[in-house]
């Protein structure tokens, strides 16, 4: 399947930015389940600096303003072939280590929570195992908008019981790695059926299963994504893979406004 993507963010100030420095991670790359076909990146008040690809391997920008702009506007577009592999990403690849996956992080802490959600799974292979596990979390945390933020950790949208698709990510990650396998999380894009338009990226989780490599599970939706999910970034929580992310100096009060189209 060939998607078309358009992903415009942008910040409006009330006064100029003393001095701001933003992080993109909005370049989709090649891999098992796509291959990238065109993309580019528009970037209005600010200038690049420096573009890299970090230790886990996506596609990094860094911008920086200064002076006088009110608005920065970032769009990337683009189109990226997909392929359906059942969820199969494979073999791990990159400078990060595999055990660096199985490291807890502030978002993915496990706690009593989680234990309690592990030790209801029943028995099985791991792959088995994880399906379970990811039907669990959709069991237990409520798609709800507006209950959680980039802040909440996955212990804490569990004793919320509701979330969005970061906190559904959080609490798989956090899980597997109490099972014992690497796992990490995954920021991109997914066809919505019914809809182009989306106020906000999507999200989803993978675990390393032996013998398979990285295996793709989205909570949120209770499936294993395929041709209708673009890969874009990938870390241990969400911190590693959000999109935009940075600091900025001064008092001006700022405004953001995302708008994505995902279409075939």
């Amino acid at each position: 399947m060939r998607l078309r993507i358009t992903h415009r963010t942008e910040y409006s100030y009330d006064a100029p930015v003393a001095y701001a420095l933003q992080r993109l991670r909005l370049v989709p790359v090649d891999g098992q389940t796509q291959t990238v076909r065109s993309w580019a990146l528009s970037i209005g008040g600010a200038g690049e600096e420096l573009r890299f690809q970090d230790h886990f391997g996506n596609d990094t920008r860094l911008l920086s303003v200064e002076g006088t702009p009110h608005t920065i506007a970032i769009e990337a577009s683009g189109e990226v072939e997909t392929r359906d592999k059942a969820g199969v990403v494979g073999p791990h690849r990159g400078f990060a280590p595999l055990w660096l996956f199985n490291r807890e992080t502030p978002l993915t802490t496990v706690g009593d929570g989680v234990r309690d959600l592990v030790a209801g799974l029943p028995s099985g292979s791991d792959l088995e195992r994880l399906h379970c596990l990811m039907q669990a979390v959709g069991a237990r945390v409520h798609y709800r908008p507006g209950t959680t933020s980039t802040e909440t950790s996955a212990e804490e949208a569990l004793s919320l019981g509701a979330g969005v698709c970061q906190d559904h990510s959080h609490v798989f990650i956090t899980a597997s790695r109490a099972m014992g396998l690497p796992a990490r999380y995954v920021s991109g894009y997914l066809m919505m059926d019914g809809t182009t338009t989306q106020a906000a990226s999507h999200a989803w989780a993978e675990a390393h299963v032996p013998g398979l490599g990285w295996v793709a599970f989205d909570a949120a939706n209770g499936i294993s994504p395929d041709e209708r999910y673009v890969r874009v970034a990938t870390g241990r929580d969400y911190r590693d893979a959000m999109p935009v992310s940075g600091i900025r100096l001064g008092q001006a009060q700022e405004q953001l406004a995302v708008a994505i189209t995902v279409e075939q």
